[in-house]
């Protein structure tokens, strides 16, 4: 019997768009015209999409969560199968595998502050559950968003965070910045330090580098928030995206089976050892 681990459905490119130099958008469908099939995710997860030719990839879905007609994905070109997946333009055909993955939690914390962390492309998986909260922002306290990237050129989805800023407290990071910048340079856990929030009503979600999530949710266990009220997505190093290659493994996890949302205690030995 065939399953969404081993056979992909044909997809459709609706659209394509270039966000930065190296990194492209596709809104994608099921390929059959006048097909009803409901499209549903949960924020945080990843679909396996093929580049007929190249091989598949690991992408985590960027657009809303719900019931949804079309997938969006955030793509950096940085190898050959992205490189195909950069190739296709609009009604052009791909594979696709899911979703998979564990997600962002969106309910137990209703009430709270919610800290987001994210770095270069990590706003890509972030972006569904900023969605959320955006579209049910009554049901949160305080949200803070703290975006750092290489550069200003660099910075992704520039006008929702300008639209994310009217409700949300919004502070963006660049590591270096031309002449001109007005904004913040330098890591992102700056405006953490600076973070004045209720420590046991604040869930924090993190996505970005290694170095950046280690550093991120050290400064926030040292600040005194609880470990178990911290999640990170690892999905950096999937790979096969079903647990078969062990290209992710971390310590007794496998990222793309177990994760890749993990609450901070689930990993914390192993976001300790700077090897990884």
């Amino acid at each position: 019997m065939a399953t969404a681990a081993s056979l992909p459905e044909v997809f459709r490119v609706l659209s394509r768009r270039q966000e930065t130099q190296d990194v492209f958008t596709l809104e994608i469908a099921p390929h059959l015209a006048g097909s009803e099939k409901v499209l549903r995710f949960l924020p945080g997860q990843f679909n396996m999409l093929y580049a007929f030719g190249f091989g598949d990839v690991p992408i985590s879905i960027s657009g809303e969560t719900g019931q949804v007609d079309h997938w969006i994905h955030t793509i950096r070109n940085v190898g050959s199968v992205t490189n195909g997946l950069s190739r296709l333009k609009e009604g052009d055909i791909l594979g696709v595998r899911g979703p998979f993955g564990t997600s962002w939690p969106t309910n137990q914390n209703e009430g709270e502050e919610v800290v987001i962390v994210c770095g270069g492309l990590g706003v890509v998986p972030l972006r569904p559950l900023i969605l959320h909260l955006e579209k049910n922002r009554a049901r949160y306290q305080t949200i803070h968003l703290i975006y750092g990237a290489r550069s200003p050129n660099d910075l992704l989805f520039t006008s929702e965070l300008h639209r994310w800023a009217q409700t949300f407290q919004v502070e963006v990071t660049v590591d270096h910045a031309p002449l001109g910048w007005k904004g913040q340079v330098g890591l992102v856990t700056r405006p953490l330090k600076r973070l004045q929030t209720n420590l046991q009503r604040t869930t924090a979600f993190l996505c970005g580098p290694d170095i950046m999530m280690r550093l991120a949710s050290q400064e926030l266990l040292e600040r005194g928030y609880r470990a178990d009220k911290i999640y990170l997505s690892l999905e950096r190093s999937m790979k096969c995206g079903v647990g078969h290659c062990g290209h992710c493994q971390l310590g007794g996890h496998l990222i793309c089976r177990n994760g890749p949302v993990f609450q901070l205690d689930q990993v914390i030995h192993e976001m300790n050892i700077k090897e990884l």
